[in-house]
């Protein structure tokens, strides 16, 4: 029953996040001013507001039902008048909504309270293993990005080739296989059979300021391959196969005809026309791919012992520590919120015919 409640309590708030921070299509936007895109971006900057807010009253309420808190510190032989203070210390005696009251306004000045299991400042634990969870979502994501994108690209151009036929059979591999699966999969080749990569941890890093990065030693190097590749080919699959997608309906449409009947070489229409256009809804996908990279690499970190956010996260769940979850997943909610803000204004330097409508309707 723990078990379950625990795994509920993980994937209920990721999933609201993902949904409240869904971006909202672009045609069914109005202008409020006659300066539409500064009205856009406030009128955005207020949803977030509203998003977080949402984000980090459910998170904390859905985990004020994990489990007490004053039985994992304590244990079990501590009697009701030592339960009691340390309760009146934490200040969980208070009602609901004056601990969450008082957790949005520290919140707001960047403090989320004490750890119920380290006794630390949460927002010690958060930057400690920021850098960690960084640098595995920035090497993912390039990945995905730098092999989805061209694979797609020549899947839908080659289409009838036996190397396209076979980029979407494995494909299916990415698509079908759970993270954990896969990152197992890689452990016994590369680790445990070849020797050739480690198995868990980060390697050796080297401190920037208060910054951390393995990039700079050969062992960090090679800690961050299995876990990257094993993050990003359920996105790079994805991405694959979208972009494929979207490739070959661009492809059909009459304007991409007319273009084939000037004379254009067949690189000018395919990068020139046809890729720009089908980038313009892959983009909000990719977004969101990448808000989950960070959101989703609780699996990714667990399974290597990658020491980031997600881990932390995962130990929080075990030991109900309630300001290191509410924490998180507040940074998660705010994550989200960016992106698909980046998202939005790209739309404005990839499609002209947003900005031409815009105009049009402030004018």
């Amino acid at each position: 029953m723990r078990r379950t409640t625990s795994a509920l309590t993980l994937l209920l708030p990721l999933g609201m996040i993902v949904a409240l921070c869904r971006p909202v299509t672009n045609r069914h936007r109005r202008p409020l001013t006659t300066y539409p895109v500064l009205a856009f971006i406030i009128r955005r900057i207020a949803q977030s507001f509203a998003v977080m807010l949402v984000v980090a009253f459910i998170a904390f309420g859905l985990f004020n039902f994990t489990g007490d808190p004053i039985t994992f510190m304590v244990g079990q032989d501590a009697t009701q008048e030592e339960r009691a203070r340390l309760r009146s210390d934490l200040g969980l005696d208070l009602p609901f909504y004056v601990q969450f009251g008082r957790f949005v306004g520290r919140a707001v000045h960047g403090e989320f309270g004490l750890s119920l299991r380290q006794g630390r400042p949460v927002a010690t634990l958060l930057k400690e293993r920021l850098p960690a969870t960084i640098e595995l979502a920035v090497a993912a994501a390039l990945l995905a990005l730098l092999v989805g994108i061209p694979a797609g690209v020549y899947t839908a151009l080659r289409r009838h080739s036996w190397l396209s036929q076979a980029m979407l059979a494995a494909s299916l591999v990415g698509v079908s296989l759970p993270t954990f699966l896969i990152g197992i999969l890689l452990i016994l080749i590369f680790a445990v059979i070849l020797g050739w990569l480690p198995s868990f941890g980060r390697g050796e890093t080297v401190a920037v300021g208060w910054w951390t990065t393995g990039l700079l030693t050969k062992s960090g190097l090679k800690a961050l391959i299995l876990p990257s590749i094993t993050l990003s080919l359920f996105q790079m699959t994805l991405i694959m196969r979208l972009v494929r997608a979207e490739m070959l309906e661009v492809l059909r449409t009459d304007y991409i005809k007319f273009a084939r009947a000037r004379g254009l070489t067949d690189r000018t229409i395919h990068f020139g026309h046809a890729l720009k256009n089908t980038l313009v809804p892959v983009m909000t996908i990719t977004g969101l791919q990448v808000g989950s990279i960070i959101a989703f690499a609780i699996i990714t970190e667990t399974v290597f012992q990658w020491p980031g956010m997600g881990l932390l996260f995962i130990q929080a769940v075990s030991f109900a520590d309630v300001p290191v979850m509410a924490a998180y997943l507040c940074f998660i909610a705010l994550v989200f919120v960016v992106i698909n803000l980046i998202v939005d204004l790209l739309y404005f330097a990839v499609d002209p015919r947003l900005r031409v409508e815009r105009l049009a309707v402030a004018t």
